[in-house]
């Protein structure tokens, strides 16, 4: 086995992947050219982010417990004063490490 072999089959992953992307990204867009944007698509597409966030978020925070759920409620609390996603995560970060260093 050659050193290079790893590598090109990480390449291929990769590779993979971005066209997967790209081809879920197209279809999607493809889709929605065939649908009639009404009232009541308007508003679940506006709504889709957010529950999109909760369906990922919420088993991780369920399965990681108490810690979790302060980081979040931190992150959720900045999100909404101050509008700025770098901050909303930084604080939940924070919010997690001293959780952990007081030992929680």
């Amino acid at each position: 086995m050659s050193v290079l072999e790893p590598l090109g089959a990480t390449l291929l992953a990769l590779l993979a992947m971005g066209v997967t992307t790209f081809l879920m990204r197209a279809g999607g867009y493809w889709l929605m050219a065939h649908v009639p944007l009404t009232a009541r698509v308007h508003r679940m597409l506006e709504a889709l982010p957010g529950a999109l966030v909760v369906a990922i978020v919420l088993p991780i925070a369920v399965k990681t417990g108490v810690i979790a759920f302060l980081a979040i409620t931190a992150a959720a609390v900045v999100m909404v004063l101050r509008h700025n996603g770098f901050l909303a995560v930084v604080s939940g970060l924070i919010v997690a490490a001293l959780a952990r260093s007081m030992g929680m």
